[in-house]
Parts: structure tokens; C-alpha cells; sequence
């Protein structure tokens, strides 16, 4: 079955190999993810992040505009399988083609400096979707606090989205790239709910529910995404699977059970309509029962399993957040 990804680092992760004297590429590479996995598993559309840590990078507009450069190489090398989408026409057409889609996506706000301009610029760029916030404050508000000298997390929920972020809301909007919650912290989250007028995302996050990590999104959380008519993308990492993996420095062991559990979960509270996958490929550490976009085929297999029928799967894999898209996009 074919498959929509709104969520993976993979372009960070060949920039930062090839800054390291590496050759790594997106045809191919010992990651998680690379063009032929990506045709194996189906794909229909995969979204490439610029993530950008804010607290390593003194220019986070310059870091994130290397990455863009980095996207458009990788992309055009590949172009004879794979195409950059802007719109849903974009997405149909290359599939017409007999290729997958390439979509553009920001991880960490900042990277705009809290300008309107640059924002727009990266919309001109192709970018689709930002994630407001990754784990630091920036200008546009807070993230979910972390203890970095512990790893120990709690909600935020006194600070949420600033004046520029409401801003940046409004003018996302306007432009037609989708709003992305995931990492926000959750003061943040219910200004995004009060602020926007639009369907909106958590691209690569879980239940709270069935795993206690932050990052993860409550009940009310989820049912206010499925009400707005957005969507959640399951987050392959363990700690958010799973409260008995968060301790594990090594990243621990994500499994298809729990990704289930979740999903199971997410559509008991907001339905069906709103699940979609994110995976993090390239992004998290650990053993990942679904290891690449090459292995999807299990998860497919395990849903039918557990109950799932056909058109629920389809709606998981790609059909709900080809509807999102169409909903948010302006094309």
C-alpha cells in the first residue's frame, strides 16, 4: 500500500555527513531512509525536514538554508524517481508519472528569526510545513520543558505561542503551509487551537494516554486536532511508544505493537480521519521494528491482524493526510 511520511531528518542527517568529510546521499545510505527503501515500501509522498538546533547553530536562517540547498541537490539527483511537490496537483501529477513526491518541511521555527519576510521566503522555497518550536524557546513561543542535564520533562503550561507566533499562525494561514504543533508546548498548542482558522498537524506524535512523554498529545489534545480536521503522524520512536523504553540511553526497542496501541487509541478519541504517519526517520535513536520505509508491509500486515479493515489502513497510510493537504494547501 502506498504511503504519505510527514515527518524525517533525513536531509540534516547528509548534510551533517557530508560536512564530516562522509559521502552520504540520498540515492543511497546506511540510514533509515533512501530513495530505493522509499520505492520499496510505496511511497507516495515523503516529507524532508530542515531541522535546525538552535543551540548549535549561531544562524539558524543560514543553517536551514544550507539544508534547502542540500534538498534541492539530493532531489535533483534522484529526479529520474523522485519530484519536489508544492501543491496537491504536484502530488497527483508525479504519481501519474510513475515517481514519488518530495515534500518540504521546516523543523524548528526559528530558522525565520521571527521575520515575516523569510517566512514567505521559505514558502516560495517549497516549504509546506513548519514546526513551530523544536525543544528550545524561540521567537514565535515554548516548547515543553526539558531538563537537559536530566532528560526529566514536564508540560509547559503557562507560556504558550508569543505575539509573533500568533503572527506566524496567521500568516501560515494565509499562505497555505500547514501548522505544525508537534514539540509545542502545550500553553502553546491550545493558542494554536484558539489562533487558527485552519486544519492543523502534530506531524510525528504520539497518545500521552498510552505513553507519558510530552512530546505526546492528551486526549483533549487530540480531539481538537480531529475536530479542526487536522492530523496526528505516529511517531516511530520508542520513548514515545512506550514509558518503559524513556530510560534507555541507547534509544530503545520500537515496536509495532505499540505503534498499534496507539493508533487504537488516537481512534478511539478523534477517529479514524485523523491518524496519519510520521515516522522520524533519521531523527531517532534505538532497534525499530520498522526499520525503514522498505518495511512498512509489516505494519500493514499487522493492522489487518489486529482488526483494521482496508480503508482504515488506507486512511493511516496516506489518504488522511492527502486530505489535509488538500484541505491547507493552497493548490
Amino acid at each position: 500500500m502506498k504511503f504519505i511520511d510527514m515527518h524525517c531528518d533525513t536531509i540534516s542527517a547528509i548534510y551533517e555527513a557530508k560536512r564530516a568529510g562522509k559521502n552520504r546521499s540520498l540515492l543511497q545510505n546506511e540510514g533509515h531512509l533512501d530513495l530505493n527503501r522509499l520505492q520499496e515500501g510505496g511511497c507516495f509522498a515523503q516529507s524532508f525536514a530542515l531541522f535546525t538546533n538552535i543551540k548549535k547553530e549561531a544562524d539558524p536562517y543560514a543553517y536551514a538554508s544550507a539544508l534547502y540547498r542540500t534538498f534541492r541537490e539530493e532531489t535533483e539527483a534522484c529526479r529520474d524517481r523522485l519530484l519536489p511537490a508544492v501543491s496537491v496537483r504536484d502530488l497527483l501529477e508525479n504519481e501519474s508519472a510513475g515517481k514519488m513526491s518530495a515534500v518540504l518541511t521546516i523543523e524548528e521555527g526559528a530558522v525565520c528569526r521571527g521575520s515575516i519576510r523569510l517566512l514567505d521566503e521559505f514558502y516560495d522555497k517549497g516549504v509546506r510545513m513548519l514546526t513551530l518550536t523544536w525543544n528550545h524557546e524561540n521567537e514565535l513561543g515554548y516548547p515543553n520543558q526539558i531538563d537537559w542535564n536530566t532528560g526529566l520533562c514536564r508540560p509547559e503550561t503557562e507560556r504558550g505561542l508569543k505575539k509573533k507566533g500568533v503572527e506566524f499562525v496567521e500568516r501560515m494561514e494565509e499562505l497555505g503551509m500547514a501548522v505544525d504543533v508537534s514539540h509545542l508546548g502545550d500553553a502553546g498548542f491550545w493558542d494554536v487551537v484558539r489562533v487558527s482558522k485552519k486544519p492543523f498537524a502534530a506531524s510525528h506524535s504520539n497518545a500521552r494516554a498510552e505513553a507519558s512523554h510530552v512530546r505526546n498529545l492528551t486526549d483533549e489534545m487530540i480531539r481538537a486536532i480531529a475536530e479542526r480536521g487536522g492530523v496526528i503522524g505516529i511517531n516511530y520512536c520508542a520513548a514515545f511508544l512506550n514509558d518503559t523504553e524513556k530510560q534507555n540511553r541507547e534509544g530503545g526497542i520500537s515496536r509495532i505493537a505499540d505503534m498499534i496501541r496507539h493508533i487504537r487509541h488516537i481512534r478511539n478519541v478523534g477517529g479514524i480521519e485523523c491518524i496519519g504517519l510520521g515516522s522520524d526517520f533519521d531523527g531517532i535513536a534505538g532497534q525499530l521494528e520498522l526499520d525503514s520505509p522498505a518495511a512498512l508491509g509489516r505494519l500493514e500486515e499487522a493492522l489487518y491482524r489486529e482488526g483494521f479493515s482496508e480503508e482504515e489502513i488506507e486512511r493511516i497510510f496516506w489518504r488522511n493526510v492527502f486530505n489535509f493537504y488538500k484541505e491547507v494547501w493552497k493548490k
